[in-house]
């Protein structure tokens, strides 16, 4: 990496933690959608273990794309610095 000053990796520190809790909320959102009802409902032992786990592995996907995304959007930003009161030359 070009950029080594505390700073940038204060900023680097900070945007993997966001990743990383932001993920951690995503991902139990989308498991207690899903495996919310069987706390609720009287279920069959089978629909149970269903949805418990389709929840596991919805919430695993929604994590690892939120980190990646967060991630990624970092990168890709971090590369162009900010210039108040002007335009990207693409815009």
């Amino acid at each position: 990496m070009t950029h080594s000053t505390p700073e940038h990796r204060d900023a680097v520190t900070v945007e993997i933690g966001y990743a990383l809790f932001s993920g951690v909320f995503a991902a139990a959102v989308v498991f207690g959608a899903i495996a919310g009802p069987k706390l609720v409902f009287a279920m069959p032992y089978a629909v149970e273990r269903g949805l418990l786990i389709a929840g596991v592995a919805a919430a695993g996907a929604v994590f690892a794309l939120r980190v990646v995304t967060v991630l990624w959007r970092f990168t890709r930003d971090a590369g162009q610095p900010s210039q108040p009161g002007r335009t990207s030359p693409d815009s």
